[in-house]
């Protein structure tokens, strides 16, 4: 029987690198993954191939109706090879996942392929088809993520009523893609296809999209999403489900109770995800579940046992790759005796549609719940050199400051880029940075960051210079 210092269950973005973070403090690790390659949900049905086909399809979108702008004119018609488009994004997610593979074998980490379950606290049982070996291992991090989540009357057939998961690999583009869900996911592959042709309806049971967001981000995402052509449906309560040959009929209900009905000839249910510890035999550890199926951890991601540690979509908390992989970075120092941290306050949160949208610290709406007394400055994408020439006008950066103190306690983006712009935001904010210190900082001309620079101004004493 081999022996490891640590098994990490799971080899998504908080499992492989939990690994990676234990070879590269000495620890002997093994990690464990169901299926026949490494990377988990992001990798495989996630983040990875949702954002191949956020940028072929955009490619597709630009050739049909901005090109000719640019003064760029392609004779014929342009057309869609849909088929390649999905390879392509298979051949992305292929590349990434041999990626995490060469990752192990350089960390020297040991793989297992099959489903792990405890046999008690320190054994693991591995189990591939016919096959099963057991391991031993002093730490164990079980790192099983998430999937879809449902509604419980409706019966998903992953033929026409799908999850996030077929929705990235369908055989067609869809004439009319209902979607169940204004979050992250549900707007993200709802795009993909309106962008390739289709009609797409968003119903989404709150009164806005994006609705754990500020709320102004949610109205200007709306407002573009509806100039490209998506139907919204919000404070609509979805009552039925059903199929018949090639379409899928949606019921749902107004916030006046008036019953509403949707035809399409696919309906993609993206109601959020739950955490995903089937065939773990957790109870065989002792280890605790709480009611939502989750690991129940303490402030060190530790379980009950003081031996197994969880992490990712699994534990409490936001259900985000870069959360998991902090998280995977944070329990490997603990196990090895270190003292790390994570403020999950400065976890950003982001939204790769376009225009895309970005958030990290306290939202508008939590401050004044707070009694927070605060300033906010705020500035379009449109006043930017740069925004112009790109013609990405759509968005604004808002900046929300401490009233007395002028730290910064929250930035939100809704604009070209701001996934990447974000990052400025987080670093601003773990070092405490006033709204004045990233006013008084040098942003390149002409670049869509200035925009950050212009709404600290515009926090500071109301000053943005080019508004």
């Amino acid at each position: 029987m081999s022996t490891y210092d640590v098994a990490v269950i799971g080899s998504g973005p908080g499992g492989y690198v939990a690994a990676i973070r234990c070879a590269q403090l000495g620890m002997k690790t093994a990690i464990i993954e169901k299926y026949d390659v490494l990377g988990g949900t992001c990798l495989n049905v996630g983040c990875i191939p949702s954002k191949a086909l956020l940028d072929s399809s955009h490619h597709y979108e630009d050739a049909l109706k901005h090109f000719e702008d640019h003064g760029i004119e392609i004779p014929g018609d342009i057309k869609l090879n849909f088929k390649k488009m999905i390879e392509r994004k298979a051949a992305v997610v292929d590349q990434t996942t041999k990626g995490i593979a060469f990752l192990m074998d350089k960390n020297k980490i040991d793989v297992f392929t099959g489903m792990g379950a405890f046999k008690d606290a320190t054994h693991i049982e591995i189990t591939n088809g016919k096959k099963t070996e057991t391991i031993e291992a002093k730490n164990t991090i079980i790192a099983t993520g998430s999937k879809p989540a449902s509604l419980p009357f409706i019966k998903l057939d992953k033929d026409r009523i799908i999850t996030s998961t077929e929705a990235l690999s369908l055989k067609e583009v869809p004439k009319h893609l209902v979607v169940i869900g204004g979050g992250v996911i549900g707007l993200e592959l709802g795009q993909v296809y309106r962008r390739l042709g289709a009609e797409v309806s968003v119903v989404e049971y709150m009164d806005r999209i994006i609705p754990t967001m500020d709320a102004a981000q949610s109205k200007e995402l709306t407002k573009a999403l509806k100039k490209q052509g998506v139907k919204f449906y919000l404070s609509h309560k979805v009552s039925g489900v059903s199929k018949k040959g090639k379409e899928v009929t949606v019921t749902a209900t107004d916030k006046k109770d008036q019953e509403v009905t949707l035809t399409g000839d696919y309906c993609l249910v993206s109601v959020g995800r739950k955490a995903y510890t089937d065939g773990l035999k957790a109870e065989n550890a002792g280890v605790k579940i709480t009611e939502r199926g989750m690991i129940d951890v303490n402030d060190q991601l530790q379980s009950n046992i003081k031996n197994i540690y969880a992490i990712g979509d699994v534990v409490r908390g936001a259900m985000l790759a870069h959360k998991a992989s902090e998280e995977g970075s944070l329990v490997a120092e603990i196990i090895a005796g270190q003292k790390p941290h994570i403020d999950y306050n400065l976890i950003p949160g982001v939204v790769y549609t376009w225009p895309e949208v970005a958030s990290v610290g306290k939202t508008e709406e939590q401050l004044k719940e707070a009694n927070i007394a605060y300033k906010s400055g705020q500035f379009p994408m449109r006043a930017l050199g740069r925004s112009r020439a790109s013609g990405d006008t759509d968005g604004f950066v808002k900046i929300l400051s401490d009233k007395n103190t002028d730290e910064v306690l929250g930035v939100h983006m809704v604009g070209a880029r701001v996934a990447d712009l974000i990052a400025e935001a987080v670093v601003a904010m773990e070092f405490r940075a006033s709204a004045e210190d990233i006013a008084r900082m040098s942003h390149a001309h002409p670049t869509y960051a200035e925009a950050v620079k212009e709404a600290a101004l515009a926090a500071t004493e109301d000053r943005a210079l080019h508004i």
